[in-house]
């Protein structure tokens, strides 16, 4: 558990693929969804560091305009310009990133279950709510 880490109830439930789409999209973006902000700080800055020392300063468009068009002509230009080792890499840290928020946005969800009741304590199962043991592993509960 991280130490930003708010209570979640189960109205607050995150979407750990949703979590898991932003971050792809840009490292970081998936855990400001989840609202871990150091995290989301970290996975945003590996990126810009890893993009600042890997793409070549040639590779980079001069800025003249900024229609759509313009904008994506210069990131296939950039992203061509690019060693195979830099794509690498910043595919690794996108990819780590969403792995991250999806692993997050689940712990968030199992640690709510766990508060609410809805799972064991002990071994993580779905609980009856007419008992006031774990029928699984037979651990009493409060």
């Amino acid at each position: 558990m991280g130490i930003f880490r708010e209570t979640v109830t189960q109205t607050d439930e995150k979407r750990p693929w949703l979590a898991a789409a932003l971050a792809f999209l840009s490292p970081g973006l998936g855990h400001l969804y989840l609202r871990e902000w150091l995290r989301a700080v970290l996975w945003f800055s590996m990126l810009m560091l890893a993009t600042s020392l890997l793409v070549p300063e040639a590779a980079v468009p001069t800025a003249t305009a900024m229609t759509p068009e313009a904008i994506w002509t210069a990131s296939i230009e950039m992203a061509r310009a690019l060693s195979l080792g830099a794509q690498l890499a910043l595919l690794a840290i996108t990819l780590l990133s969403v792995l991250d928020a999806y692993r997050i946005a689940t712990e968030i969800n199992a640690a709510a279950a766990i508060e609410e009741g809805q799972q064991c304590p002990h071994c993580g199962r779905e609980l009856d709510e007419d008992i006031d043991f774990c029928h699984w592993c037979t651990a009493e509960l409060e």
